[in-house]
């Protein structure tokens, strides 16, 4: 079946599972695995000949700083509970212990795999020039110049160690590569083991002279290897290997911390300092050196893993060069509304005029930048309140707050400190606000904040106007240029009062009441989402068209699964878009015949959350329920962060959404995946795959509805009858 026939045609058929009991915990999906299923599905757009060549070796990269993120994290986590005797099952039956004998399975054949493909990689980039050389190849000039350039940018910064009793074995940080040494002194024959930490202040790869327009590189490792007379003089190279080392990175901090940033600033640094949970060297390492490493870093043999390779995959990034656009993408300048250039670039006049969406990273960030640096230098704004859960190092958001403090507006910054592995930047940027004037506030203890709300008072005749921004991605300009999310403004007076609410309930612990066009977690959304999937169930059982189209990042909230399958045995018809981890089984008669579910993982990381309801109406429809959301239908984001779940009124709004973003979405073919009732996914077939609908291509080259205006509808149109549905 091609994604065409599974989009546009009636449900695939249902396929009966007796051996499964859909009343047990198995009507779930492991969360863990089916996280390195979409890491795998990562990994293989590396393999996609439709992918230019050099950004195939950044899906590499990328898959393995996703692993490495989720050993220090999920996989530490897991451990712990298994150490500590937890037996207690996740949703889907597995302990703790089971968990981590299927994730070791999985993972290991995920690292497998990473080989194989950068090994196909290499020898397509050596096709197209660029090489990286081993030491049994450097020339003569090679070696002169790596010998200039080891004495002046690297022997500084080394720290060689010997490993003695009079030199302990030394820390190795988290993701830390070194090379183990076995030493022989010429004069005497002593022998001597050695560490030497390969420093992350230094590129791994040595751009070597450029000979006949080809683009060559040496590994430092190998730069390390060749002189190892001058950082251990008088001794020779009997053996060496690699190692690189992963350490719990996840955080605990007292609940009654009096001084919330101070113990933050404590727990980075016990964190530095965790616990090594896996460990990879280099396969064939001599027997004594890989003795002394496991025991001196107290591992045990499940947690060591031995690869034919390379070692420390994530590093080939810096493979990708800037200077060879053939094998990047090709290059998109993300657009300013026309909506707003109408207006001279003043956001608060197009925002006046109506609602407006912008869907990044197709429709510039820099217009939330703008809106906010317009917010500071405005005489009429009396007031800024925003929430930060990550956002640059050098954020020209942040700095706008810092500007409209010192200009003497109220400014009050809500910063999530445990915003993981951005705690010590959030600590930077709480610090530079106090020190401009601002009201920096931390939220919750025991719930992150991962709502994304910027407000802004402005005074107009005589009247206050709030205009508000809702987000489903984060206040940060780097990933907003890879990340696909939506920024909606408003200045709708409902929705400005409910922003204050939140801001207050965040900074005073008021809990909010009469919230009227928004929802809030942990208090609110859980109960709306499944409210609203009973209300399609009952659509259904009238005889009414009944339909829900959803498109996050996970779902794995076991209660809202449950209203999914209820929704589905009612003969509602669902539609799930998920990037990565998804808890639920489609296509299962008695359980979940009418639930399909799809994976899109192309060029942008798909990270906009979407809920639509056909509201009696089937979709798309201009009387459908519309959401925009900042949370995932996870049990942390629905019952432990405070998340905003935002529903959109205005016509073109709705249509935008609707039938512009989720028609793409759904109609998609050549970045799809396709969920089976057993977990595992396929991709679309085609005979044309140079056809195949690819829906970041199409935003790329179509503006956004409500930033356009009615000039967009006719695209809109095209697009839904292309989905098989009317507008």
């Amino acid at each position: 079946m091609t994604a065409a026939d599974f989009l546009n045609s009636p449900f695939p058929s249902a396929i009966e599972m007796s051996d499964l009991d859909t009343t047990g915990p198995a009507r779930f999906f492991n969360r863990e695995l089916s996280w390195l299923a979409f890491n795998r599905r990562v990994l293989e757009e590396a393999e996609n000949s439709h992918v230019p060549l050099l950004e195939r070796l950044r899906f590499v990269s990328i898959s393995a700083n996703n692993l490495d993120e989720f050993y220090t994290v999920r996989v530490a986590g897991l451990r712990e509970l298994a150490h500590a005797g937890q037996n207690k099952p996740a949703a889907d039956g597995l302990t703790p212990a089971e968990q981590l004998v299927l994730i070791d399975k999985d993972a290991r054949d995920l690292m497998h795999s990473q080989q194989i493909v950068w090994n196909k990689l290499r020898r397509e980039m050596e096709k197209e020039g660029i090489l990286l050389i081993p030491r049994s190849r450097l020339t003569r000039a090679d070696l002169k110049f790596l010998e200039e350039f080891f004495l002046s940018q690297v022997f500084p910064v080394l720290s060689p160690l010997a490993v003695d009793p009079a030199h302990p074995f030394p820390f190795i940080p988290n993701t830390g590569l070194a090379l183990a040494l076995s030493l022989r002194r010429v004069s005497d024959g002593r022998l001597l083991k050695a560490l030497l930490p390969i420093p992350a202040q230094i590129n791994r790869f040595i751009a070597l002279p450029a000979r006949e327009g080809q683009d060559r590189f040496a590994a430092l490792e190998d730069l390390l290897l060749l002189h190892i007379n001058q950082m251990f003089p008088g001794y020779e190279l009997k053996g060496s290997c690699q190692f690189r080392v992963l350490r719990d990175s996840d955080l605990e901090v007292e609940e009654e911390a009096e001084d919330l940033v101070r113990e933050f600033e404590v727990a980075l640094k016990r964190r530095r300092r965790g616990e090594v949970i896996r460990m990879k060297m280099s396969a064939n390492a001599p027997a004594d050196l890989k003795r002394l490493i496991v025991e001196q870093l107290h591992l045990e043999e499940g947690e060591v893993i031995e690869l034919k390779g390379m070692i420390g995959v994530v590093d080939l990034k810096e493979l990708v060069l800037d200077h060879r656009p053939d094998l990047l993408w090709q290059s998109f300048t993300p657009r300013v509304p026309e909506r707003v250039q109408d207006h001279d670039g003043d956001m608060f006049a197009a925002i006046r005029q109506k609602d407006m969406l912008l869907h990044h990273p197709y429709e510039t960030f820099d217009m939330v930048v703008r809106f906010l640096q317009q917010a500071a230098r405005d005489p009429n704004v009396l007031a800024i309140k925003q929430t930060l859960y990550r956002t640059s190092k050098n954020s020209p958001i942040v700095g706008a707050l810092c500007e409209a403090a010192e200009d003497g507006k109220s400014v009050t910054a809500l910063v999530e400190l445990k915003a993981r592995f951005d705690e010590a930047a959030n600590i930077r940027q709480s610090r530079m606000l106090e020190r401009a004037g601002a009201h920096v506030v931390y939220g919750f203890m025991n719930y992150k904040t991962h709502a994304k709300i910027s407000s802004v008072v402005r005074r107009e005749g005589n009247r206050l106007v709030t205009y508000s921004h809702y987000g489903t991605g984060n206040y940060h300009p780097i990933t907003a240029k890879i990340y696909t999310d939506l920024s909606f403004f408003t200045c709708d007076e409902a929705l400005g009062r409910d922003a204050t609410k939140v801001f207050n309930y965040l900074s005073g612990y008021a809990q909010p009441e009469g919230l009227e066009n928004l929802s809030i977690s942990p208090l609110m959304i859980k109960p709306k989402i499944i409210a609203l999937l009973e209300r399609e169930a009952d659509f259904a059982q009238q005889g009414k068209p009944a339909e829900v189209w959803v498109k996050m990042n996970a779902l794995i909230e076991p209660d809202v699964i449950d209203a999914l399958y209820k929704a589905s045995q009612a003969g509602v018809k669902i539609t799930l878009v998920i990037r990565g981890i998804c808890g639920i089984r489609p296509g299962i008669k008695g359980l979940s015949e009418n639930i399909r579910v799809k994976s899109i993982v192309g060029r942008y990381l798909e990270h906009s959350r979407i809920a639509c309801f056909g509201n009696g109406h089937g979709l798309p429809s201009k009387q459908a329920k519309v959401f925009i959301s900042s949370a995932d239908w996870m049990s942390r984001n629905l019952n432990r962060r405070v998340e905003t779940f935002v529903e959109c009124f205005n016509p073109t709004v709705k249509e935008q959404i609707v039938g512009q973003i989720m028609a793409a979405n759904l109609r998609d073919e050549a970045q799809s995946w396709i969920l089976r009732p057993d977990g595992s996914f396929y991709r679309p077939t085609s005979n044309d795959p140079d056809r195949m609908f690819n829906c970041h291509d199409y935003f790329m080259k179509n503006p956004s509805l409500s930033g356009r205006g009615s000039a967009g509808a006719k695209d809109v149109i095209q697009l839904a009858n292309l989905h098989g549905a009317p507008a």
